[in-house]
């Protein structure tokens, strides 16, 4: 779900997944198995997950991808990967990419699964820090060591780690930013309120009689605005 939620097609989907060699080839299979057991269709129809794209071309760039991949050595690991039909594209699963693939590179917005297999973590440490994005990351295991050492180096190259879940956004539970070409700027519900909110004060010169008065009107709540005294 983490790369085909909304088809793909949102900016905290999966893009890329870098897999241990050790455990690669178990997990393209399961992957590809998954990506069958979901249902297909219009987007208003219950249960369905992979619907149609809504963007004029999408279908012909989406496979323009995976010939390339293919031609530089990845296989479409699910049945029926890749294909189209007007303006579904059924989930494409590539593996093993490497960097001589657009896929590497190039954003695809889109239901292709690119799966590389690593066996040195830095591989994929590496290819964020190069990478043009720097919205989020998804880091999957269960060992505490090898988590806790990917979390420093990864906080400096995106603006959000997410441990065993999915990217996601959530600009209204946590600050929703990004580094590099992903972002400018921070969005969640208090920077908003802020951004979009006229500011007004109340000022006061710094005596006895006016720290009283402010002091009596906190503290006897004769107004909404003036709720708090600790300056004070």
């Amino acid at each position: 779900m983490g790369s085909l939620s909304f088809n793909g097609q949102r900016c905290t989907a999966i893009k890329i997944i870098f897999v241990h060699r050790s455990i690669a080839e178990k997990f393209v299979t399961r992957f590809a198995q998954a990506i069958s057991a979901l249902n297909c269709g219009m987007p208003w129809e219950p249960g369905v997950v992979i619907t149609p794209l809504p963007q004029h071309g999408k279908p012909e760039y989406l496979a323009g991808l995976v010939a390339d991949a293919t031609r530089h050595g990845a296989e479409v690991v699910n049945e029926g990967g890749g294909q189209v039909n007007e303006t579904f594209f059924y989930p494409a699963l590539l593996y093993p990419v490497n960097a001589r693939m657009r896929i590497y590179t190039e954003e695809q917005f889109g239901p292709v699964i690119p799966v590389l297999p690593f066996s040195d973590i830095s591989i994929p440490i590496e290819y964020i820090t190069a990478s043009e994005y720097g919205q989020q990351v998804s880091i999957f295991g269960h060992g505490t060591t090898e988590l806790a050492n990917l979390i420093d180096p990864l906080v400096n190259q995106v603006s959000r780690v997410n441990i065993n879940s999915q990217c996601q956004r959530g600009p209204d539970i946590f600050p929703f930013t990004g580094r590099k070409d992903s972002a400018v700027g921070t969005l969640s519900v208090s920077d908003a309120l802020r951004a979009f909110s006229i500011r007004a004060l109340v000022a006061a010169r710094d005596s006895d009689q006016n720290k009283e008065i402010i002091r009596n009107i906190v503290r006897e709540g004769k107004s909404n605005f003036l709720s708090t005294d600790f300056i004070l």
